[in-house]
């Protein structure tokens, strides 16, 4: 699990974008913090601190402790809003939390044993169709990723949520289908980027 983030914020008066140019200006990331059936609040960040916290990798699954007027809020991130030029985070959505609740979280995949994989082990291409996963969560039990284990799998293998062993705490969020995370293709069978992604399990279901 990631380790909980901490930030420090202020309240911000005004909304708008002249406001929130102004903050900008004085490396601050306008945010709001709303949710668990209370009023929104209006904030701002230290850029350099908030940017710290983007770096570690695990921003958008961790939970951040928000201080703020000497009380704490507890958090997750919800959506961050960057400038398309400079990248640089304009904007920061947290949704409050109680202890104990469930959250709906993205997390990334990662892939071992491909040297036990059949399929790659003849030359085949791990063609990944979801790089990460919609999982509900409990808030002090959300995974940094989710490991994926390739081995016995040969070309023209599908690999399904079903294959997926979850850790305790965690489901996934789509459970209408057996959806597909990744397949195993012959490299002259392998898609363009541009191209249309969904294979023959996803179309499926």
């Amino acid at each position: 699990m990631s380790d909980q983030l901490t930030l420090s914020a202020e309240t911000r008066d005004r909304a708008g974008k002249g406001a929130s140019r102004e903050l900008r200006r004085q490396n601050r990331v306008p945010a709001v913090i709303y949710g668990n059936k209370q009023e929104p609040e209006l904030i701002h960040v230290e850029e350099k601190a908030l940017v710290k916290l983007l770096m570690t990798g695990h921003f958008s699954n961790s939970v951040v402790e928000i201080e703020l007027g000497g009380k704490k809020q507890i958090t997750i991130p919800k959506d961050v809003a960057f400038h398309p030029v400079s990248d640089r985070p304009t904007h920061v959505d947290f949704l409050r939390i109680v202890k104990g609740a469930k959250v709906d979280v993205e997390v990334p995949v990662m892939f071992i044993n491909e040297g036990a994989s059949p399929g790659l082990k003849r030359g085949g291409v791990l063609n990944i169709v979801r790089h990460e996963l919609e999982l509900i969560c409990e808030n002090d039990k959300i995974p940094d990723d989710i490991q994926i284990d390739v081995a016995g799998f040969d070309i023209g293998d599908s690999i399904h949520i079903s294959h997926v062993k979850l850790p305790k705490g965690s489901e996934s969020k789509i459970t209408d289908r057996d959806f597909t995370i990744a397949t195993i293709v012959a490299p002259s069978a392998l898609k363009s980027t541009d191209g249309d992604t969904t294979v023959e399990g996803e179309a499926a279901a």
